[in-house]
C-alpha cells in the first residue's frame, strides 16, 4: 500500500492508503515521488471552487520524483533518473493539438484535477510526460520546474521581447515566476500586491518597481514608471476587477494576458480595448515548455530556491494547508516532501 493526500469530497482532506501503482503499459514509467509543491489550484478543489475538478481526487500536479522501473518500451529514461511530471494528457487529434496547443485540448484531463495526481508516494504516468534532470539540482528547487512552464507559457502568449515593458498584477508564486522569468529575457518589469511581504520578494528577484495596491494608485504608479501604460500587462490574480485593471493599464497596441479562472464578468467597455487596438489572450498551462524549463535550471539561469519559503512532511498536509489558507503573507512555496 502507498500512502496518499486525498479530497475525497470539498471541505475534506485525509491521508488515505491505496494499492500500489502498477506499471500496464509498456511505455509507463513507475516514479517514486520526492517532492510537491501546492498550487492555488490544490487549495481551489479542497474548497470545491474549482470549475473542472472531480472527486474523490489525488491532488498534485507539481511533483518530482524518482524512476524506479519501466516499461519494456521505455527509451529515455533509465532507473534512477530523476524525472519532473508533466501533468497534462491530451488526444492529439483535436483542432487545438492540431495547431500545437495540446495544453487547451477539446478533451484535456490534468493529473490532480480530473485524474489522480502526484501528492501520493508512487506514481504511473506514461514515458511522455517525465522529462529528466541533473541530479545536482534539488528535489525542492525541481518541484518549481512546472509552476516555470506557467511563466514561459505567459511569456509566450503575450509575445513579450526584451525590449517590453511589463506590468503584472498579483505576486503571488505564478506572478513570482513570471517576473524571475521575465526578468532573466531582459524585460522591465513592475508588479503589484496587496501582501508586502511579496512585494518584498519581487524586489529580491529583480523587479524594477513595486506597487503596494492597497495603499498606493496603481495607474498613477504604473504610468509614472511606464509613460503611456505598460506595453504587456499580465493579470495574475485572476479577479474581475483586475482583469479590468489590466485593460486599463496597458498602452496603445499593448497586450493583455489573463491566467484567472473566475467565472463572474468584469466591466470592461469595448472601447478601451477597440481605440487602443489592444490584444487580449488566455494563458492556461503550458504547451511544449519541460525541456526549455530543465535546460533553464540546469544552467541555473533562474532563481528557484527564492520561492520555497516552507517545506513540510507530506503527513503534515494539514498544518501545510492552514498555514497557506489564515497566513499567505508569511508563505510564498510551500513544498511537501515524500
Amino acid at each position: 500500500m502507498v500512502r496518499a493526500v486525498l479530497v475525497p469530497e470539498p471541505g475534506k482532506l485525509v491521508l488515505a492508503e491505496k494499492a500500489v501503482p502498477i506499471i500496464r503499459e509498456s511505455t509507463e514509467v513507475l516514479v517514486r515521488v520526492k517532492a510537491g509543491g501546492i498550487c492555488g489550484t490544490d487549495l481551489h478543489i479542497f474548497h470545491g471552487t474549482s470549475p473542472v475538478a472531480t472527486y474523490p481526487r489525488v491532488i498534485g500536479h507539481e511533483f518530482v520524483g524518482e524512476v524506479v522501473a519501466r516499461g519494456r518500451g521505455v527509451t529515455r529514461v533509465r532507473e534512477g533518473d530523476h524525472v519532473v511530471v508533466e501533468p497534462i494528457f491530451f488526444c492529439g487529434k483535436c483542432y487545438p493539438c492540431s495547431i500545437g496547443r495540446p495544453n487547451v485540448c477539446e478533451n484535456l484531463e490534468v493529473m490532480g484535477v480530473h485524474r489522480d495526481g502526484g501528492f501520493q508516494e508512487y506514481v504511473v504516468v506514461p514515458e511522455r510526460n517525465v522529462y529528466p534532470f541533473s541530479k545536482d539540482i534539488s528535489w525542492e528547487e525541481a518541484v518549481l520546474m512546472e509552476p516555470f512552464t506557467i511563466a514561459l507559457q505567459v511569456a509566450d502568449r503575450g509575445n513579450i521581447a526584451s525590449s517590453d515593458t511589463v506590468f503584472i498584477i498579483g505576486a503571488g508564486p505564478i506572478g513570482l515566476c513570471i517576473l524571475a522569468y521575465l526578468k532573466y529575457l531582459g524585460a522591465q518589469c513592475g508588479i503589484s500586491d496587496i501582501i508586502p511581504k511579496r512585494l518584498e520578494r519581487a524586489k529580491n528577484l529583480g523587479a524594477d518597481f513595486v506597487v503596494h495596491s492597497g495603499e498606493e494608485n496603481l495607474e498613477r504608479e504604473v504610468l509614472r514608471h511606464f509613460p503611456g501604460g505598460a506595453h504587456v500587462v499580465i493579470d495574475a490574480s485572476g479577479l474581475p476587477e483586475t482583469f479590468a485593471q489590466a485593460v486599463q493599464l496597458a498602452s496603445r497596441a499593448g497586450r493583455v494576458v489573463v491566467l484567472g479562472f473566475h467565472t463572474a464578468p468584469s466591466p470592461i467597455p469595448q472601447a478601451s480595448i477597440t481605440l487602443r487596438e489592444l490584444t487580449i489572450v488566455g494563458s492556461r498551462l503550458q504547451a511544449h515548455k519541460f525541456p526549455q524549463v530543465v535546460a533553464l535550471f540546469e544552467e541555473r539561469k533562474l532563481q528557484p530556491g527564492k520561492l520555497v519559503s516552507h517545506v513540510f512532511s507530506f503527513e503534515r498536509v494539514h498544518e501545510a494547508f492552514a498555514l497557506l489558507e489564515h497566513y499567505p503573507e508569511e508563505t510564498c512555496k510551500v513544498l511537501l516532501s515524500f
